[in-house]
């Protein structure tokens, strides 16, 4: 049998690993994909851990899909193709702005596509969680101000900005598809067939049909948008600390994650703008 003190680091290495699951949105460990996994590691990297802290855990995760497969828990073991030593595959995977607009065109006219759309749209206009989203209730989201109230991690709360065209999708739904589906007389802004508050696994079937159906075939995951958001603004300019605050970080080193996705951009600027950016020829 391993050394106790072995399984003790394992068992923490799986509950630490269920808690960074649970804050990307994914509650049953038997729905995670590779991408979910590159979040995980980037969590690990920031938080500067030794590699070979890192190599065990992600034994650990290894060792625990590969337990699952072997009962038939689960098809294929999801952490196969982690690449351990990587640090950059570590960064979130993020749509390019063509596979956002091809995503948010998807959804259809009848009630449970306006639904879908208004959703979709308000995720890439607010960079929000997927949970932070299905929370809202009816009074969270200011058309007319063109504003929503956000409930972030710790209940605190959040005041995020609306772009015309998520508010004109919210609005579509609010008068066309809502009322349809407000059955049992719900607060929840979000309902699904039943009346009911869409649930995160609902949301999350939607958003793979909708992504399989534009031919999207990069690993997504329920946050996929607000990596998505993110990155967007950083590329176009946006700075740091604002990015920071419309995703209600705590913490600017979380935010730092979507700089390398845009460093590319920031090195650009950089060098344009600093007075000791470029070098100059010296004149001989």
């Amino acid at each position: 049998g391993m050394a106790q003190n072995t399984i003790k680091a394992y068992r923490r290495d799986l509950i630490q690993f269920q808690n960074i699951m649970l804050s990307q949105d994914i509650s049953d460990p038997f729905l995670v994909k590779l991408d979910n996994l590159y979040d995980y590691l980037g969590v690990l990297w920031q938080k500067d851990m030794a590699s070979t802290t890192i190599a065990r855990k992600l034994a650990c995760i290894r060792g625990f899909y590969d337990f699952q497969q072997a009962r038939g828990n689960i098809k294929a073991n999801p952490a196969k193709k982690l690449d351990t030593v990587k640090r950059k595959q570590s960064l979130p995977q993020v749509l390019s702005e063509k596979e956002v607009d091809k995503l948010l065109e998807a959804p259809k006219g009848d009630i449970l596509g306006l639904r879908d759309k208004a959703m979709l749209e308000l995720l890439y206009a607010t960079g929000m969680r997927v949970s932070e989203m299905l929370d809202l209730d009816i009074g969270d989201i200011e058309l007319d101000g063109g504003f929503v109230r956000c409930r972030g991690k710790g209940e605190k709360e959040r005041i995020v900005p609306l772009g015309d065209i998520a508010k004109e999708a919210l609005l579509e739904y609010l008068n066309y598809s809502r009322p349809k589906l407000n059955k049992k007389r719900n607060d929840a802004y979000f309902l699904n067939n039943r009346g009911d508050r869409l649930s995160r696994q609902g949301f999350w079937k939607i958003m793979k049909a909708y992504t399989k159906e534009v031919g999207i075939t990069k690993e997504i995951s329920p946050h996929t948008l607000r990596h998505s958001f993110a990155t967007h603004l950083l590329k176009n300019g946006a700075d740091l600390r604002t990015v920071q605050e419309l995703l209600g970080h705590a913490d600017i080193a979380t935010t730092q994650i979507y700089t390398h996705l845009s460093q590319g951009r920031i090195r650009q600027v950089y060098r344009k703008t600093h007075p000791r950016g470029v070098k100059k020829e010296s004149p001989d």
